[in-house]
């Protein structure tokens, strides 16, 4: 199973700071709108249905998330959102994948070169990087049995049974990871064995892993921060181990 990933312990834990950033909604908001192109109802569209469950979970006012399905489903005006990704190499040559939601590619690609530039990236050329990760589905789930070795076990036993392809422990939990369209069954399945499910989402996971120094991966770590904080960024992934 994975190793330990020093950016998925940072980036989760950031997740609860998030909660609380006036740009949180906003892309909450983008993510439902692309999801609700294949479809308004999230009974037949998990995509949607993950988009929600995020929303719900930052306590995101209902009559916000029923405008966002109504502009994805094209119910309602207002510019296009765009899918972009971008590749970058960050300092020490470390690989990172931006995925942007937004409705001005160019005001997109301004910022994100802005902080790229100011902390020791630059942009990557298509197919540069990408190649490093694979796409798959992630959960996160809570530890709240670990008080014994017994409960660790029946943890990573009701993981394995699940149907995930690996998993990671990280400091309040474990990153649990399957193939993209086995997310929904692994989530009801870990749900179903007992344990709390905080989050399901698709990322780019790393094939590999790059161990840095503590300087170095503060560098990088603050780098990766910083375009999380773009309004226009829906997620970052990198291969910092």
């Amino acid at each position: 199973m994975s190793g330990h990933s020093k950016w998925a312990t940072t980036k989760h834990q950031k997740a609860a700071a998030d909660a609380k950033r006036s740009n949180l909604f906003t892309k909450i908001s983008n993510m439902i709108s692309v999801a609700a192109r294949a479809g308004g109802d999230p009974t037949m569209n998990f995509q949607l249905r993950l988009a929600m469950d995020k929303a719900r979970s930052a306590n995101m006012p209902k009559d916000k998330i029923e405008k966002a399905i109504k502009r994805g489903t094209g119910e309602l005006g207002g510019a296009r959102i765009e899918e972009i990704l971008y590749e970058a190499y960050g300092p020490t040559g470390t690989a990172i994948l931006i995925e942007v939601l937004s409705d001005n590619r160019n005001r997109a690609a301004s910022e994100i070169k802005s902080v790229l530039n100011k902390l020791g990236g630059k942009l990557a050329g298509s197919g540069a990087v990408s190649y490093l990760f694979e796409r798959n589905g992630e959960i996160r789930i809570k530890d709240e049995l670990l008080d014994s070795a017994q409960g660790k076990e029946k943890i990573e036993e009701n993981i394995i049974d699940s149907g995930a392809q690996d998993y990671e422990k990280i400091d309040d939990g474990y990153l649990v990871y399957c193939a993209p369209n086995e997310l929904s069954n692994v989530k009801n399945s870990l749900h179903e064995s007992g344990l709390e499910v905080q989050s399901a989402d698709l990322v780019f996971k790393p094939k590999t892993t790059v161990g840095l120094d503590e300087e170095a991966s503060t560098k990088v770590i603050k780098m990766l921060h910083a375009l999380d904080d773009l309004d226009d960024v829906a997620n970052v992934s990198s291969n910092l181990g």
